[in-house]
């Protein structure tokens, strides 16, 4: 995860959008260029968010099903869900690379990418376009969802056998660290899930075009700044917020400054 993150980050954020703002013609701007780093900024962001889906559903499978989870939580397990889901990343990306044609031509060199024309009209990549909001982020946003209220729900029913198992063997007033260690799987659950539609949210408005009667050409312009914005930023944050709340991570990170 932190890989695909950071991939993400040097791709999209460094190598797209600060790149295109401060230097308006280089390298990454030849057309050959320009449609293979597409291909990879899509695929990192695929990747970075369905890695955010499969370790949503090893938490499930780690917390739910004690049979299931010596088989599926393992090392071999991981590292097949791992190159399995960047396999196919980049794969489904590929299509990306025939969508582009030159802008420009200047001594014979190819610069810039702009949409071909079939892509807006040919029925091809019109399906093409709608797998891909389907894709990312709609059933990512659906199996999130699903997979958190699945594991919240075994939490909770859990949590209510075993305090009245407590309560019947101590007393009202009895202090379980087993309840308390679920009580933060609850929180840190909703944290990733509500941080993931909220940053999303607004890149889904652009994606359907559902903002138009709402502004005026530069208020939809800022909007689409502010939608990027947040979605670069979700791509970033996951991975920090699920080492912060390692206490071995904290532990090792404090003796280090220590």
């Amino acid at each position: 995860m932190a890989t695909a993150d950071l991939l993400y980050v040097i791709l999209e954020v460094i190598l797209y959008r600060i790149n295109d703002y401060y230097f308006p013609v280089n390298f990454f701007h030849l057309t050959a260029v320009c449609k293979i780093t597409s291909v990879l900024r899509r695929a990192a962001t695929d990747c970075s968010v369905w890695l955010t889906v499969t370790f949503t559903f090893d938490r499930f499978v780690a917390i739910c099903s004690q049979k299931l989870k010596m088989k599926y939580c393992t090392k071999k397990i991981a590292t097949a869900v791992l190159a399995t889901t960047g396999i196919l990343a980049c794969f489904k990306n590929i299509p990306t690379y025939f969508r582009f044609e030159s802008y420009q031509i200047f001594n014979n060199v190819e610069w810039f990418c702009m949409n071909n024309e079939a892509y807006y009209y040919d029925p091809i990549w019109i399906g093409f376009k709608r797998f891909e909001k389907i894709l990312t982020p709609m059933l990512p946003f659906a199996l999130i969802l699903l997979i958190n209220a699945l594991t919240v729900r075994q939490i909770l029913v859990a949590s209510q056998a075993r305090k009245r198992l407590q309560d019947q063997s101590k007393g009202q007033n009895s202090c379980d660290p087993e309840m308390e260690s679920r009580r933060k799987s609850i929180i840190f659950l909703f944290t990733i899930s509500c941080g993931f539609i909220l940053l999303w949210l607004c890149y889904l408005f652009v994606y359907f075009k559902t903002f138009d009667p709402l502004f005026d050409k530069n208020s939809e312009s800022i909007f689409r700044y502010v939608a990027n914005m947040l979605r670069d930023i979700n791509c970033c944050t996951n991975t920090f917020i699920y080492v912060a709340t390692l206490s071995k991570f904290r532990e090792k990170f404090t003796n280090t400054l220590m």
